[in-house]
């Protein structure tokens, strides 16, 4: 995981492939709160993703470890529950 202190509002979120995920809203403990615009459907209130998932801050870019595909999966509510249904 890279030092989330280096995270700042309005970085862009960048999967591993290039794909842009989203947009920095805030860093909430060990997770990455993403601004609601990028909430898709849900976008009364923010998603979140994990730092784990975090490979690199470089300029005004956080840099995942996971393709922007993947990465969509990894997207959780406020509360830590994963939006995907892994089921389907």
């Amino acid at each position: 995981m890279a030092d989330l202190s280096k995270v700042k509002e309005h970085m862009s979120i960048i999967g591993a492939d290039g794909v842009h995920i989203g947009t920095v809203d805030s860093v909430d403990g060990n997770r990455i709160k993403m601004v609601r615009a990028d909430s898709g459907s849900h976008g009364d209130h923010h998603h979140y993703l994990s730092g784990g998932l975090v490979a690199a801050v470089e300029g005004d870019e956080v840099r995942l470890s996971a393709a922007g595909a993947a990465a969509l999966l990894f997207e959780e509510e406020q509360d830590g529950k994963p939006i995907a249904d892994m089921k389907n």
